[in-house]
């Protein structure tokens, strides 16, 4: 079984989970954002049918 030689230091993980932690919020930042401009209706990076559309297919 494979093991690893030497124990990894804090200031590495610490950095990984940082890293993580900061990609995680941006893209949470991101979908906030985006839910708002939809809901607003001021959204023109998102494609989505509106009820006259639908209406309309109808």
């Amino acid at each position: 079984m494979a093991v690893p030689k030497k124990k990894t230091s804090k200031s590495k993980r610490n950095h990984r989970r940082a890293h993580w932690e900061r990609k995680a919020a941006t893209e949470a930042q991101k979908a906030l954002s985006l839910g708002k401009s939809v809901l607003t209706g001021r959204s023109n990076s998102f494609v989505y049918p509106t009820q006259e559309e639908e209406e309309e297919e109808e």
